[in-house]
């Protein structure tokens, strides 16, 4: 165990090419998907806040419903729409980066969506009266209503990259974990502790672990900071 945390180590801080080139892929798969996701969040939760419909209810009943989902359920239906006798098959996106892009923007757009709502519904409602009132623009009252959550919309984008940065099943099933292209950190843990290549394994975990650990750390300090 000592010994495969020593080599471990060793490969972090020699520069190990191909980790941290697994590293990247990873993080800028989860950066991209996340940037989307939370262009398509931000109006779609200020909508769903301040909108009374039966499409809201439906829509808030997927959203919650896609969160529960496993991503290997998700993985399996990204994989049926690109796969190439599907639909979406001659765009030949199956074992692509932009296909891994693609099933996490499914995986994490419900979290981001669904907690920039939660945010939006607790706002005082006299807020949007009052912009309004006032004769605020749209866009205006847009960007008010989201600077008055701020904290908790930043807290929902944080969730969101955290979920996508950290799956295994989209990854694996849609992108086939191809070495220097679809591969990233859970995909190559996952392979390399089948091979028994525990020291290479241990190195992207220490490095997921960071990951993780520095966003709660955002997640705290962007809470305490608002306080």
């Amino acid at each position: 165990m000592f010994e495969s945390i020593r080599h471990a180590l060793h490969l972090l801080v020699s520069g190990d090419k191909e980790v941290y080139a697994i590293a990247w892929t990873s993080l800028r798969f989860a950066g991209t998907s996340t940037i989307i996701c939370t262009l398509i969040s931000l109006p779609l939760g200020v909508w769903m806040g301040f909108h009374n419909s039966r499409l809201k209810k439906v829509l808030a009943a997927i959203l919650n419903s896609l969160i529960a989902l496993p991503t290997v359920v998700i993985g399996l239906l990204i994989y049926s729409l690109l796969s190439r006798s599907a639909p979406l098959g001659g765009l030949g996106l199956l074992f692509t980066p932009t296909g891994i892009i693609i099933g996490q923007v499914v995986l994490a757009l419900p979290i981001i969506a669904s907690m920039v709502y939660s945010a939006l519904s607790r706002l005082d409602p006299r807020l949007r009266e009052t912009l309004i009132t006032l004769g605020a623009p749209r866009l205006s009252m847009f960007w008010m209503i989201l600077r008055e959550s701020r904290t908790a919309i930043l807290s929902a984008i944080l969730a969101g990259f955290g979920r996508v940065v950290g799956e295994v099943g989209v990854s694996m099933m849609v992108g086939g974990n191809i070495r220097w292209y679809t591969r990233t950190l859970t995909t190559a843990i996952a392979l390399e502790t089948s091979k028994g290549e525990f020291e290479m394994g241990l190195a992207l975990g220490i490095i997921l672990m960071l990951v993780a650990f520095s966003i709660n750390f955002l997640l705290h300090w962007t809470v305490r900071h608002e306080r």
